[in-house]
């Protein structure tokens, strides 16, 4: 019986080749965006869980109060690990890691720049049960100048030697390979090329500042929310008496930081998705991303099973006589139900097999568009097949239900005279079909819209300094002695307007610190804030295009300036200053040291515009990390290889590398780009799906309405009359599915919107363009239909009455 179901309906499918291409093609695409968005959700899910311990391991994250606000960061001062594990008995183990600048690694005549060495406790491996393939992770970072290193880097220096035992000189000092790890897995929250061992014995035991990302292994019964109520006595036992000794404050007000200042534990496995914190070792997740492409692979899986039964119930009417022979001669409802069941399900599967190789050719693109790393192999697995069979068979039933239901409910002389009209019933269910398909489709467009409205916005918006034509010189410290010389010389040539000597840039993280103003009553209340702190010399601003606000900028002729600091309108507010004139006042750093504000820049955005401008102090004193210049040329290539040759004059340490500032901007919006490609892909997909949902809806209203077009062509109807009528029909659908989509997505977006400190307004126009976009998409998908049967003889409609 299953092979003669079989069959006839593999007969049936090759005779009707179009609509078996159409149906097939347009479910596969909806199977291969959800396989895609799967592959996805599967990862950023699965982040962290690879560690043995991950359920037991927390980091433990500080929250500073006030600016208004909290701010909350990932790292915790050299002391704080240890001394929480020696305090309670339900910490097992306590662990560091500690970030790195980009660095030189020299192995005999192999040099290159790593970006990606860390510093790591000796435990660390163990407790993320990274495997070491050569050495023992329990010793591995054990002695001080030893490193662990990947398979990859070990081979870049090593090539096919043993690179077990060798030494590489990293920076200007020593470090001994104890270990070879393959990788650490894709689905981490930190990645590393190389573990250096981290020795800290010898370091004041502060608890006060930033440093590490320190991680906790709690006992399995340990309640986190418990520890971490009786933080507080450590803060008061630690962290109190350094405030008072580091800020110069009385008692009474460092003790304000024992609710000010707050240790909190973070899960491992939430850290991902869930943190947003600054210093973040890598750009996290966010687990709104997952909810809305969660959402969207619901939805496209939706429409693509709509679709798939619009065609089919379009397509019942040339099979209706077929089903009254059937009836006719003895086949009874559920054999016809389990006849199209089989079809159906053949379908799915086919489409399935359609959708895999969809995803085998689109995997690279979405591979880059997403960040991830998804492979192949991830569909191909024996779990992915079953789960893949078992969505063929689920979605063949879910879609084929209606229609099986549908075409063998037919009556038998109703058939067997041409006659299938189905109830009213059937035609309110198909058109809000219709309705569900487009205004998804709407909501997705208008979506698309707001996002790149949004990166636009942020990409165009006025920073404050001028990011053009910036030229960033790396590593500059090589140069040692020779950085003022080189400095000074770049300065000769015509093309170069400006330049400064600064690593601090408004693309980078800078360092911080707590700032409160002095006053002139020893006993009155301080209130502290938290500034970020940059380095500058005298030509800072004006090659970064800053202007200032009030007071003057640094100068090599004044000794003074040494003890000076220009600060932006943002920490003159926060520091309670108000209309006072800010010019004189001295104000206060961690170390007790005093600066006297000598000159207010304009506020410039120095992050991304999803945080606010916070507060910023300069400092005079070039930090020696770059050389920044301002040019004016429009034969780029030219003034960088002049560059180089007067580098490489210098015979520096390091070779010659250089950035644009714009596209170092441009990296603080990956994320959103890609949101944006995102959206972009999938509304684009949205609209073929629900375009040939259409197509099938309209192929089978038109169907039904042949004899009445006869009829109607017969009594003078024009063919373009007849067209705007059966367009209209849909067209009223199309514009009730956007009317219930702009009120949802308006809310939707509004929300999101909310994450950025700067965002555009909603505007009117970006409903109106959506709407239009549907309407025009509706009315071409609906015109092949409509156009063909106007145009149509009505002689052949008739000839049977």
């Amino acid at each position: 019986m299953i092979k003669n179901y079989l069959t006839i309906a593999w007969r049936s499918l090759s005779k009707n080749k179009v609509f078996s291409f159409i149906n097939t093609f347009g479910l596969a695409i909806g199977l291969a965006c959800c396989m895609l968005i799967s592959g996805y959700l599967y990862q950023e899910l699965t982040y962290d869980t690879y560690s043995e311990n991950a359920k037991q391991l927390y980091r433990v994250n500080l929250s500073t109060i006030g600016n208004g606000g909290t701010d909350v960061y990932p790292v915790v001062d050299v002391a704080v690990g240890e001394g929480m594990k020696n305090a309670f008995p339900e910490i097992k183990a306590s662990t560091r890691l500690g970030g790195m600048q980009p660095i030189f690694v020299k192995y005999q005549d192999k040099q290159f720049k790593e970006t990606n060495i860390v510093r790591a406790d000796s435990n660390f491996l163990q407790l993320f049960s990274i495997p070491v393939i050569e050495g023992d992770s329990r010793t591995a970072l054990v002695e001080p100048g030893s490193i662990v290193v990947t398979k990859d880097l070990a081979k870049k220096y090593f090539g096919e030697e043993a690179a077990l035992g060798k030494t590489l000189i990293v920076g200007n000092q020593p470090q001994k390979i104890t270990g070879i790890i393959n990788k650490v897995p894709d689905n981490s929250h930190f990645h590393a090329d190389a573990f250096m061992s981290l020795d800290t014995k010898a370091w004041h035991q502060t608890w006060s500042n930033l440093g590490f990302y320190t991680y906790l292994l709690l006992d399995k019964h340990a309640d986190p929310k418990k520890l971490e109520a009786q933080f507080p006595q450590l803060v008061a036992k630690y962290v109190v008496p350094e405030i008072q000794h580091d800020m110069g404050v009385s008692l009474a007000e460092a003790q304000k930081s024992v609710n000010t200042f707050i240790f909190s534990l973070q899960p491992l496995t939430d850290i991902h998705l869930h943190s947003h914190t600054k210093f973040e070792r890598e750009a996290n997740g966010d687990i709104n991303y997952v909810y809305i492409f969660g959402a969207l692979a619901i939805f496209i899986l939706l429409l693509a099973c709509i679709n798939f039964t619009n065609l089919s119930t379009a397509a019942s009417a040339r099979r209706s006589k077929e089903v009254g022979i059937r009836k006719v001669l003895g086949s009874l409802k559920n054999n016809l139900v389990t006849q199209f069941l089989t079809e159906s399900v053949l379908l799915t599967t086919l489409a399935m097999v359609f959708a895999l190789v969809l995803v085998y050719f689109l995997l690279p693109y979405f591979n880059d568009v997403a960040g991830k790393n998804i492979t192949m192999q991830f569909y191909l697995g024996y779990k992915a097949v079953v789960i893949e069979l078992l969505v063929a068979l689920l979605v063949g039933i879910a879609a084929g239900v209606y229609p099986a239901f549908f075409i063998s409910s037919f009556r038998i002389l109703s058939v067997l005279k041409g006659n299938s009209n189905s109830q009213n019933s059937r035609s309110v269910l198909r058109s809000g079909l219709i309705v569900f398909q487009f205004g998804i489709s709407t909501a997705f467009i208008i979506a698309t819209f707001i996002v790149y409205q949004q990166l636009h916005f942020m990409q165009n918006q006025k920073l404050g300094y001028d990011k053009n034509q910036i030229l960033v010189i790396n590593d500059t410290y090589t140069l040692k002695n020779n950085l003022v010389p080189f400095k000074n010389q770049l300065m000769q040539n015509k093309q170069v307007a400006n330049a400064t000597i600064s690593g601090d840039l408004p693309t980078r993280s800078g360092d911080g610190t707590q700032i409160y103003l002095k006053s002139s009553n020893t006993n009155a209340a301080h209130s502290e804030i938290h500034t970020s702190i940059y380095h500058i010399d005298e030509n800072y601003l004006a090659t970064m295009g800053m202007k200032m606000a009030l007071g003057r900028n640094f100068s090599a002729s004044s000794p003074g300036d040494s003890s000076g600091v220009i600060v932006n309108q943002t920490a003159v507010k926060e520091l309670g200053i108000g209309n006072a004139d800010p010019i004189g006042k001295t104000i206060v750093r961690s170390g007790q040291r005093e600066f006297t504000i000598i000159g207010v820049v304009k506020d410039f955005h120095y992050s991304s515009a999803k945080e606010k401008i916070a507060p910023l102090m300069m400092l005079y004193g070039y930090s020696n990390g770059s050389v920044i210049l301002k040019v004016n040329t429009a034969d780029m290539s030219g003034l960088i290889a002049s560059i180089k040759a007067q580098w490489d004059d210098y015979h520096a340490d390091s070779p010659f590398s250089y950035t644009f500032l714009d596209d170092q901007y441009a990296q603080l919006y990956v994320a959103e780009v890609r949101t944006g490609k995102i959206f972009t892909s999938f509304a684009i997909l949205a609209v073929i799906i629900a375009s040939l949902g259409l197509f099938g809806l309209s192929a089978f209203s038109i169907r039904q309405r042949v004899k009445e077009i006869g009829i109607r062509k017969v009594l003078g109807a024009s063919s373009g009359t007849i067209t705007g009528m059966l367009s209209a029909q849909f067209l009223k659908l199309v514009a009730l599915s956007i009317v219930i989509a702009v009120p949802f997505t308006w809310f939707a977006m509004h929300k999101w919107l909310q994450e950025f400190a700067y965002r555009v307004e909603i505007q009117w126009w970006v409903f109106a363009a959506a709407g239009a976009m549907a309407l025009g998409v509706a009315f071409i998908t609906v015109s092949f239909q409509t156009i063909k049967a106007a145009l149509a003889n009505p002689v052949k409609s008739l000839r049977n009455e």
